[in-house]
């Protein structure tokens, strides 16, 4: 999993052995320590051991060695922070050799995997294919898997018409939607790199025709606004902008529609709870997978 958008001038690579808790605190103190615009994060279970967990930082000019391993020690202790190790890459080689070895996942319907695995997806799965790329979304991070449960559940409830996906990163969710729903789904992200990405994800995954992106900030540009109002609309980004963002997505909600967002840490929730519950909005599931949680909701009556 990569937290936030990647940074493009990445040349510089941390990397630290430790069990999945520590592994999972290491990554969470430093994508909330570091704009996830400059220092992309990733951690995985190791290829040669189960019970040991990878954990590696990429960044370029925002790289500080002393602050990550100050960051370490309070995550996992001055034993694990002494084993970190610190290299130089060669740049757009950081992100392949990030997702190198991840299995694929499965969420309910999806599978989302690489294209070394597309042998392993069952004939009655929805196998999403996703490589590494510039931009947010390989299915291995607990928002994502969160949302992607979100969209299964909204399948029990109905066949929404209308499906709107904001910061779509690599396109994994628009795609699943896409491809679950057999609908339209409009998807838009702030960086341009994310775009091309998702798209050429889309057309690789055979949902190109079902879905169009967009170069957009926040949810105001005029073309989202037209395809509106929307039956669902999925928002995997930081508390930050999902607040910012209440309002406006409250007004391209479609009557009963359903909104699902994550991109939060757990003691983010109520924080984000409050900005929607403002605009009417009350809360109908929430999902906490490895300390991130995703809500699922809808607007109350009248």
């Amino acid at each position: 999993m990569l937290e936030g958008l990647p940074p493009n001038d990445a040349a510089h690579v941390m990397r630290v052995s430790a069990s999945r808790i520590q592994a999972t605190r290491i990554s969470d103190i430093i994508s909330e320590t570091f704009d996830p615009a400059d220092v992309a994060v990733t951690h995985f279970e190791s290829p040669e051991d189960e019970n040991i967990w990878v954990v590696e930082v990429f960044a370029g000019s925002a790289f500080d060695p002393e602050m990550l391993a100050k960051l370490v020690t309070v995550a996992a202790g001055a034993e694990i922070a002494a084993a970190i190790t610190f290299e130089d890459i060669e740049q757009k080689d950081w992100v392949a050799a990030s997702l190198e070895g991840l299995k694929p996942v499965q969420v309910g319907p999806f599978m989302v995997h690489g294209s070394h695995d597309r042998d392993r997806v069952p004939p009655s799965i929805i196998g999403i294919e996703i490589e590494a790329a510039l931009a947010f979304g390989t299915g291995h991070h607990g928002t994502t898997q969160g949302c992607l449960a979100a969209i299964a559940d909204a399948a029990r409830l109905g066949k929404p018409r209308r499906i709107l996906d904001i910061g779509t990163g690599t396109g994994v969710l628009g795609i699943a939607a896409a491809r679950l729903f057999r609908t339209h789904v409009v998807a838009s992200d702030i960086d341009i790199v994310a775009v091309r990405t998702a798209r050429a994800n889309a057309v690789a995954n055979q949902a190109g025709p079902l879905l169009s992106f967009h170069h957009a900030a926040g949810a105001d540009a005029h073309v989202l606004r037209t395809g509106g109002p929307y039956d669902l609309i999925l928002a995997n980004i930081l508390l930050a902008p999902l607040k910012r963002l209440a309002r406006p997505l409250a007004g391209l909600l479609a009557s009963g529609g359903t909104i699902v967002l994550s991109g939060l840490l757990v003691s983010q929730v109520p924080a984000a709870l409050a900005a929607y519950r403002t605009q009417g909005f009350h809360l109908v599931r929430q999902r906490h997978i490895e300390g991130w949680a995703t809500l699922t909701l809808q607007r109350h009556h009248g």
